[in-house]
Formats: structure tokens, C-alpha cells, sequence
């Protein structure tokens, strides 16, 4: 059932993932078990996009089936985690970048993780991420982007921080489809996530120890 998952919601057939989704959890399957299979279909529908396979609509609808089936699941996955937050992220896609799939699915797994995580969206102005981090107080904040062009957003959001004095105060990760580690020195980020429970893991270690580089 998990492939089977896993190929219908690549394939986009909406009415289908979701009914097989209930059906595994009437059955008792593990919640988790079925946000690992819809991960991996969303990773499969990114790799269409790149090859051209897919267009931005296609992007949406797979969005949405996403969507709705976190609906039906998170509650599951966190009604016997506490109250209790590990900590504060702020995410979003840099300006002049629209792509989100790649970030919905990193706030997706930070939040049944176990972070509180505020989502700025697409396209967002440095001085947003400037506001919302004096506002939110986050531990970390994510940088996501797609485009090449994106690279130099990441750079100025990151120096935007610094000179609002509050470069020391948070931990910066990028993430996006062709992130590597010279882009990161570019962009003056701590670190970067090749996928979403990369970027878990980093939060994770970064709020335990704050010195991790």
C-alpha cells in the first residue's frame, strides 16, 4: 500500500490517494509511516518538474493533495506529542522565487516534528523576514529557493539580518533544488538541507546545541 501511495499521488489522482490514506489508517497504520510515503511522492513530482514533466499547475494540484492529506493525518501524529514545542523556525521563499513544494514539505516535517513554524510564503521581501524574526524570535529560519536567481535573495536576506542585529540570534539554513555548499558560503548560511528531514535534523541538533556549525 505504501507504493501504491506513493504512485498515485504522483500521478495525481486526488480522489484516490485520499481514500487510500483513510483506508491505511483504519487499519492502523502508522501516521508516520504514511507521511514518509507522501514525502516521497512529492520528491517524485519535483523530479518531473525539473525534467519537464510536470508544469506549475501540476505543482499546485500535487500541493493540495499534500495538503489534505496533512489535514487528515498531523492530528494523528501529534495529539500524543505534548504540548510542548522544541522550538521556533521561520520559512519562506526568497524574493523573485514562487516555488513552494519543495518548503511546504519542510514546514510539513518540522511541524509534525515538533516545531512551532511560521511559514512566510513565496516571494518574500527581505525586510518581511527582518520584521517577522524580530517579531517570531525563531531559533532558525529557512531560506528556500528554486531559481538560480534566488541566490542572491539568500545573501541579501542574510545580510539584512545582520545589520538588524540579529545575525547571532538564529541559526540560517537554505534549501532548493540546486543548493550546494558554495552557494551556502555565498549566501553566508550556516548550513543547507538537500531534502526536508535533512533540514529536521538540523534543527533539531541546532536547538539542542546551538554551536553546531
Amino acid at each position: 500500500m505504501a507504493k501504491e501511495l506513493t504512485e498515485l499521488m504522483a500521478d495525481l489522482r486526488e480522489t484516490e490517494s485520499i481514500a487510500l490514506v483513510k483506508e491505511r489508517l483504519q487499519k492502523g497504520e502508522d501516521p508516520m509511516k504514511i507521511l514518509d510515503d507522501a514525502r516521497a511522492a512529492m520528491e517524485t513530482v519535483g523530479k518531473r518538474f525539473e525534467a519537464c514533466e510536470y508544469f506549475i499547475p501540476d505543482l499546485m494540484m500535487a500541493g493540495e493533495i499534500l495538503r489534505q492529506i496533512s489535514e487528515i493525518v498531523k492530528p494523528l501524529v501529534t495529539a500524543g506529542g505534548g504540548g510542548k514545542k522544541l522550538g521556533k523556525v521561520i520559512i519562506g521563499t526568497v524574493a523573485g522565487d514562487i516555488h513552494d513544494i519543495g518548503k511546504d514539505i519542510v514546514t510539513f516535517m518540522l511541524d509534525v516534528s515538533g516545531f512551532e513554524v511560521l511559514d512566510l510564503g513565496i516571494d518574500v521581501p527581505v525586510e518581511v523576514f527582518v520584521e517577522k524574526a524580530k517579531a517570531f524570535q525563531p531559533q532558525v529560519i529557512g531560506l528556500s529557493g528554486f531559481l538560480t536567481l534566488a541566490f542572491d535573495s539568500m545573501k541579501q536576506t542574510v545580510e539584512a539580518l545582520e545589520k538588524a542585529g540579529l545575525r547571532d540570534r538564529v541559526k540560517i539554513m537554505i534549501g532548493g533544488g540546486q543548493i550546494d555548499e558554495e552557494v551556502r558560503k555565498h549566501a553566508k548560511a550556516d548550513a543547507y538541507g538537500k531534502d526536508a528531514m535533512a533540514a529536521v535534523t538540523l534543527c533539531k541538533q541546532w536547538i539542542v546545541n546551538p554551536d553546531i556549525v
